[in-house]
C-alpha cells in the first residue's frame, strides 16, 4: 500500500487576482475529502491555516463527528473524520509526517495549470509503490501560492475534462486525483 498523506491547504493559496491570501474553509471540503482519504487508504489528512478562527471551526466540525453526537448517529463518518489533523503549515505538516515516519515526506503538489516539469498519474503510482512517505498537497481558492509549487518534489498534472473549462472544486480534484493514484483499476 502506498504510503500517502493528503494536506488540504488554506495558506498560501492565491486569489483571483493572483496575490496571496488565506482562504475560509469549507464544512464540504472536510467531509468529502477524509471520506475519499479513508476509503483510499489515506493515513492522515491535514487541514493547513494559520487563522486561529478557522482552525477553532474545524476543529468543532471535527469534534462533533469524532466525539459528538455526529460520532453516534454515523460512526462510518467518524472514522473518516478522525483522519484529520490541523496544522498552521506544510513546515509544520512535513514535521508531523517525519515524527510519524522517522523521514520527511516527498512532496507533490496539485494545480489546474500545467507546468514543464509535470508527471503522469501512471509514473508517479510506479514512484509512490516504493513505501516511502509521500505528501499530497491540495490548494484552495484559486490555488496554490507559486512558492509551494516550486518547491515541491513532484507537480501532478492537472486534470483534463472533455471540455476546456477546467475549474473543479477541490473536493472533486481529490476524490479523482486519490482515484488515480490508489484506486484499484491503476
Amino acid at each position: 500500500m502506498p504510503n500517502i498523506y493528503v494536506a488540504l491547504t488554506h495558506y498560501p493559496v492565491v486569489n483571483k487576482r493572483g496575490d496571496i491570501i488565506a482562504s475560509a474553509l469549507t464544512n464540504l471540503d472536510l467531509h468529502d475529502i477524509a471520506r475519499a482519504a479513508k476509503t483510499y487508504g489515506v493515513k492522515s489528512f491535514y487541514i493547513v491555516t494559520p487563522l486561529s478562527d478557522q482552525k477553532a471551526l474545524a476543529n468543532k466540525i471535527i469534534a462533533h463527528w469524532t466525539a459528538g453526537a455526529g460520532a453516534v448517529y454515523n460512526p462510518a463518518r467518524r472514522s473518516a473524520l478522525e483522519l484529520i489533523k490541523v496544522k498552521d503549515s506544510i513546515g509544520d505538516v512535513r514535521d508531523d509526517i517525519k515524527s510519524i515516519e522517522d523521514s520527511y515526506p516527498k512532496t507533490v503538489t496539485t494545480c489546474a495549470r500545467r507546468y514543464p516539469a509535470n508527471i503522469g498519474y501512471a509514473e508517479f503510482r510506479d514512484i509512490i509503490e516504493d513505501g516511502i512517505p509521500h505528501l499530497l498537497i491540495f490548494g484552495t481558492a484559486w490555488g496554490l501560492a507559486e512558492s509551494v509549487i516550486s518547491e515541491a518534489d513532484f507537480v501532478l498534472e492537472p486534470i483534463a475534462g472533455a471540455t476546456g473549462y477546467n475549474h473543479l472544486s477541490v473536493r472533486s480534484a481529490a476524490a479523482i486525483i486519490l482515484d488515480r493514484l490508489l484506486g484499484p483499476g491503476k
